[in-house]
């Protein structure tokens, strides 16, 4: 497999890099790896990251770059390993079922499962689940469990921007209720294997066109209908900047999103966890509707969350 062969970006956190390593946090989603390696006291000493996503992987490959990785970063084989994300999808590495919401986020490491068959100590997280109506999760409880852990009496929405954006609402330390919207990937979609795609080419951004599409959708989201193929009429007849199109859509579907979503949003603050530039036109667009933002680092609730559900893992 030619993924297997292509060297991921490595980076040592640390130049003293003395500290021995007491256990690795990684974080495995559909299209990439991330892997730190940690010390005891949850100092990050290096890190790794790779193209190696569960989408591009057969369920015999995982090991071998689990292994890989570990062993470029001389990881000794008596370190404990905890993955979260799709891993443990079913279509992953090993199967780390569902817990069920609600239920407490003190609950995760509860629920993780141990590879069978490899001599190291790997554990998987599980994600959660939530019949009414049908929703799933993966990844996102662990940054959310380490919101909790940053900020244990948080009561309110947390919203994870990103290819399936969550909105979840926390109470008292469970994951209450939750829901998913495709927008991320909708946009992709649309910018690269649609007409639109000749209208949002390159990397720019227009901020008054999509604060202006935000306040379009939320006062009239039928509208969306036959906005989208204005962009490419635009840009035929009065040569609409490639920018602005590609904001005037995202604009578009944020504000879909937010209108589908508004009932978790209205009155209250939201926590936002995710890719930093992704997070900054969710605070945009939520600030356009006069709602508080907190904006929180995702790798850093990714690795608070991974520690945290280690000692519940202990506690096994």
């Amino acid at each position: 497999m030619n993924t297997l062969s292509t060297e991921p970006e490595l980076v040592v956190a640390h130049s003293d890099n003395s500290e021995a390593c007491a256990r690795v946090a990684v974080d495995w989603g559909t299209s990439s790896f991330r892997l730190w390696t940690l010390s005891a006291d949850g100092q990050v000493l290096a890190r790794a990251n790779g193209p190696y996503g569960m989408a591009s992987l057969s369920k015999q490959d995982f090991a071998q770059v689990l292994e890989d990785q570990l062993n470029r970063l001389s990881v000794d084989r008596h370190v404990p390993v905890l993955i979260c994300g799709m891993a443990g999808a079913a279509q992953g590495w090993c199967e780390a079922p569902y817990l069920q919401a609600p239920m407490a986020l003190s609950q995760l490491g509860l629920g993780a499962v141990r590879v069978p068959d490899i001599e190291r100590q790997v554990h998987i997280l599980p994600g959660f689940m939530q019949t009414q109506p049908c929703n799933v999760m993966r990844g996102e409880e662990t940054q959310i469990l380490g919101l909790l852990s940053a900020r244990p009496d948080f009561n309110g929405v947390v919203c994870l921007p990103g290819t399936h954006s969550k909105w979840v609402r926390l109470s008292e330390g469970q994951i209450a209720h939750f829901t998913t919207c495709m927008t991320g990937e909708i946009f992709s979609l649309l910018c690269h294997q649609s007409v639109l795609k000749h209208s949002t080419a390159g990397k720019g951004w227009d901020a008054a066109a999509f604060v202006e599409a935000i306040l379009q959708m939320m006062s009239a989201p039928a509208s969306l209908a036959d906005s989208l193929f204005g962009l490419r009429a635009q840009m035929l007849l009065e040569d609409l900047p490639p920018a602005t199109a590609r904001a005037r859509l995202s604009g578009m579907l944020i504000g879909i999103e937010l209108a589908a979503t508004q009932a978790y949003w209205q009155d209250c603050e939201v926590a936002l966890i995710g890719e930093a530039s992704l997070c900054r036109h969710y605070a945009t667009a939520l600030a356009s509707q006069s709602v508080a933002v907190d904006l929180l680092d995702s790798e850093a609730m990714t690795l608070s969350g991974i520690t945290s559900a280690f000692t519940q893992l202990r506690e096994t």
